[in-house]
């Protein structure tokens, strides 16, 4: 509380030049202060902002495009693609560019002012994580122009490409791997505010190392694609599901204390019921002959009132079905009000190596990691010794070097990765294909003007109204036939 105290009393809002309900966002006590405040006062700010605003709303609006979760009602707009994906009304742009990327910019500052080298970095590794989230839905982003922690917001600024912002990117956590190193007079958690790793900055430096191997291995289309370099990030990167980068809530009273997806969270309306793709792919996740259940799906997926185990078909609601017949949301492994949001953990750091290994003609190696990925998510998961064992042996039983796919690595990758946006780039990079993602269909009532075609599938996000009216000489190409359906930079093969 002694860190939201000081926030309280100095909080005032970044003042633009630009209309009002650019900025109509849920309130936070995080969002930036004044530059008065030691470094140490403002690292909380800059971590919650990075986790429950822009990756909150970065994992949202995409729920029915991963399939994790679908509405009640048929038709709903961020599940077939359609109205508000189509008008800018999709709010990461601005909880990035308003309220999680000027935390950053002002820890970067203050760090550089108290000369704690650790700050910097701390801010630049958060920095690099929501450019990366913001690059991956949008393509082409503003990077240079935006808020630094020393002028002014400016309201019309450049673009850059997709491919200067990952490299921005790459510089970023580059940079901050170096300035852990460096001493400083002040901890990363002297007033507490390190809520994601407690001062420890051996950790959050394996959490940078694991940031660099997410984003070299996007480049999976891409000529200059690296499989040596992903495998040696990922050896030095997250090591143990103590190390995951996660944000723990404490389940409540407050919301802000609520993981957003659970029962008094803010986000709770957004994720009515699992969807049937999620919970058909858990009972049958190797795709098997014979199904063979996941022991994670009575973990993760709640139980229907009316028993079993069943999803939504998403974009479809509950055609007229009781409600009792489906299993909620809310109130599993991920949704409960104390569940975490994991921003990157040792899972998929695992999965990101057993997939270059595999690029790279190493099915032995690439086995070995995809196993510890799984056996690493079963573990943070609590599944009982028996189950684990079973289902690790059956891993060597119908997987193993001989037969280790990239469909097996990335099914066990989007379990392993509920509810986080990077999903989404995933199923991008593999073309959406039911090859890789068994059983994977377009959701019903899909907006066919858009997508007309069976194989026309969304490719990134609309930029916001605000932005649109206010720079629209700056902006790309806006119109949602180009913008939804045009793959981004990473996507696209040289």
């Amino acid at each position: 509380m002694k860190l939201y105290k000081y926030l309280l009393l100095t909080l005032l809002t970044i003042t633009v030049s630009c209309s009002d309900d650019y900025f109509d966002v849920n309130g936070s006590e995080t969002q930036p202060t004044t530059s008065s405040l030691p470094p140490q006062y403002r690292i909380q700010g800059a971590i919650e902002n990075t986790t429950a605003q822009a990756q909150y709303r970065g994992s949202r609006e995409v729920l029915g495009v991963t399939q994790y979760g679908s509405q009640n009602v048929a038709n709903y707009y961020s599940e077939t693609w359609s109205n508000e994906f189509t008008t800018g009304r999709y709010f990461l742009w601005q909880n990035a560019y308003v309220y999680s990327l000027p935390n950053t910019a002002d820890l970067i500052v203050l760090g550089k002012r108290d000369n704690a080298p650790n700050f910097v970095a701390v801010g630049k590794i958060l920095r690099a994580y929501i450019l990366g989230m913001t690059t991956d839905q949008y393509g082409d982003i503003v990077l240079d122009d935006t808020y630094d922690g020393v002028s002014s917001m400016n309201i019309t600024p450049k673009f850059a490409t997709q491919e200067q912002v990952y490299q921005a990117i790459f510089d970023y956590i580059d940079e901050a791997i170096a300035e852990l190193d460096e001493s400083s007079p002040i901890a990363l958690n002297e007033e507490g505010g390190d809520v994601l790793y407690a001062g420890d900055q051996a950790k959050w430096k394996k959490f940078a190392y694991a940031i660099k191997a997410r984003y070299l291995n996007h480049l999976s289309k891409k000529s200059s694609y690296d499989a040596q370099a992903i495998i040696t990030a990922c050896q030095l990167a997250i090591s143990s599901n103590a190390e995951n980068a996660q944000k723990t809530y404490g389940g409540g009273p407050s919301s802000n204390d609520i993981q957003p997806f659970a029962v008094g969270g803010y986000g709770s309306s957004r994720f009515d019921y699992f969807s049937n793709f999620f919970v058909e792919l858990l009972k049958n996740p190797l795709n098997l002959a014979v199904p063979i259940e996941d022991p994670r799906l009575t973990i993760i997926v709640p139980e229907a009132v009316n028993g079993g185990y069943h999803g939504v078909v998403t974009g479809r609601g509950l055609d007229g079905n009781p409600s009792d017949d489906y299993s909620l949301g809310n109130g599993g492994f991920y949704t409960s009000p104390n569940s975490t949001t994991d921003m990157i953990n040792f899972s998929e750091v695992k999965f990101i190596e057993a997939e270059a290994k595999l690029r790279s003609n190493d099915p032995s190696g690439a086995y070995s990691a995809f196993k510890e990925g799984v056996q690493a998510d079963l573990d943070k998961l609590g599944v009982d010794s028996a189950a684990k064992t079973a289902y690790l042996n059956l891993l060597d039983t119908e997987v193993g070097t001989t037969n280790i796919s990239l469909s097996h690595i990335m099914v066990q990758k989007y379990i392993a990765n509920v509810l986080n946006p990077e999903t989404w780039v995933d199923m991008r990079r593999m073309d959406y294909s039911s090859d890789i993602y068994p059983g994977l269909q377009r959701p019903d009532n899909v907006n066919l003007d858009i997508f007309p075609n069976d194989d026309d599938w969304i490719q990134a996000m609309v930029y916001e109204y605000n932005e649109e009216d206010r720079n629209y000489e700056n902006m790309p190409n806006n119109d949602p036939y180009v913008r939804l359906t045009t793959p981004v930079w990473w996507n696209t093969a040289d």
